[in-house]
């Protein structure tokens, strides 16, 4: 599968590293060359430098071949306007859209946008952990 990451941060490096190592053929985006030092040295995808909702970067990354795009930057505005070209424009098939605020998720999933939000996650985790029955791993030390 052909895969198109906007945003290579701690998730977006990650995303990246894992989408290559299971085979798939990974373009990421970033405005900052930096940015790519933090993909794995086994990284054998490509890095475009650029502005993720510029057209003309997106094509440079193979949007237009790609067959999912995933927006993982740290700001919710862009990564909203870059899953709307990603889908509207070039049709890519599954579009992932991370944001931060949950008060902004329902809003985009009328839109038609598939959104993941760390924030909503991360407390569903932290409040399973917290009704859990299960003891800790410095629970058990006592």
């Amino acid at each position: 599968m052909k895969i198109v990451i906007l945003g290579c941060g701690r998730v977006g490096s990650t995303l990246a590293t894992m989408m290559d190592r299971e085979g798939h053929e990974v373009s990421v985006v970033d405005y900052s060359n930096d940015a790519f030092q933090r993909l794995d040295p086994s990284f054998g995808g490509e890095t475009v430098v650029g502005n993720g909702v510029d057209e003309d970067v997106l094509i440079r990354a193979g949007i237009k071949e790609a067959d999912a795009f995933a927006a993982v930057t740290n700001g919710d505005n862009r990564n909203i306007m870059a899953s709307q070209i990603a889908k509207e424009i070039f049709h890519v098939k599954k579009v992932v859209c991370r944001i931060y605020d949950p008060m902004r998720q329902s809003t985009y999933n009328e839109l038609g946008l598939e959104t993941i939000c760390p924030t909503v996650v991360g407390a569903q985790m932290i409040s399973d952990a917290l009704l859990s029955k299960k003891q800790g791993a410095s629970d058990e030390k006592r």
